[in-house]
């Protein structure tokens, strides 16, 4: 990255000062308008709000995957909008694992090799990064099924996966879309289980929902409406 790497881990995993959003229109839409938000470092937060709110677009800011239009933003102690493009996506591989409703993993591919895959961008050797996805895939307790093809897996063992994939980099950040969404209620739960159990580890999550019951099992809630805090459960406003 061009930036200097941080001299010692950051406090405040991500932070958000009156940050705006706006896309191309007549008149043009302002899914953020004005947000500020930190998120300390080993803290688990969830972002509730309904369809529309803008909390899908705060993900992709703050998961640098999207440039705010005005603000600044800060992940793992970088300041984003001094950054390139190549400078953010080195920033997204070390520090940064996304996970996503929709799984996204290879379906012909095993288990084992879906997770390695989520090195591919570091030009590590095949046998090194399955060693590293065997070990993520023991961390989600998935180390059984590592043989598996993706498709006879189940849904909540293919979340797993995804989980596991994130994590093979050993991110400071996990940014999680939706990821009980597309799951039954028992292996929903046992998704929220692996979040919090991996936060007891030290690993930062954010979690993006639009089920308030799923965001009250999380010790920080904040609300997100029409692209501004409505309430924050960590900080009175």
């Amino acid at each position: 990255m061009t930036a200097a790497e941080p001299s010692v881990r950051p406090t405040i995993a991500l932070g958000m000062r009156n940050v705006v959003k706006e896309y191309a229109g007549e008149p043009p839409v302002r899914a953020l308008d004005g947000i500020s938000l930190d998120v300390a470092a080993g803290e688990i937060v969830a972002i509730v709000g309904p369809s529309g709110s803008g909390k899908s677009t705060l993900l992709h800011v703050v998961g640098t995957l999207d440039r705010a239009t005005s603000g600044s933003v800060h992940v793992a102690g970088y300041d984003v909008n001094a950054l390139n493009d190549k400078a953010l996506s080195a920033l997204r591989s070390r520090h940064i694992g996304f996970v996503f409703q929709q799984f996204f993993l290879l379906a012909g591919e095993t288990a084992l090799d879906n997770v390695a895959d989520g090195m591919l961008y570091t030009g590590m050797p095949l046998a090194e990064r399955r060693q590293l996805a065997t070990a993520a895939l023991d961390k989600v307790g998935l180390a059984d099924r590592s043989t598996h093809i993706a498709t006879k897996l189940s849904g909540g063992e293919r979340q797993r996966v995804a989980i596991a994939r994130a994590l093979i980099g050993d991110p400071q950040i996990v940014l999680a879309d939706e990821p009980t969404g597309n799951l039954d209620s028992k292996s929903g739960a046992s998704i929220l289980a692996l979040m919090k159990e991996l936060n007891d580890e030290g690993t930062t999550i954010v979690v993006i929902t639009h089920d308030r019951l799923m965001a009250r099992e999380f010790p920080r809630e904040v609300t997100i409406l029409d692209g501004r805090v409505e309430r924050d459960s960590g900080t009175p406003l």
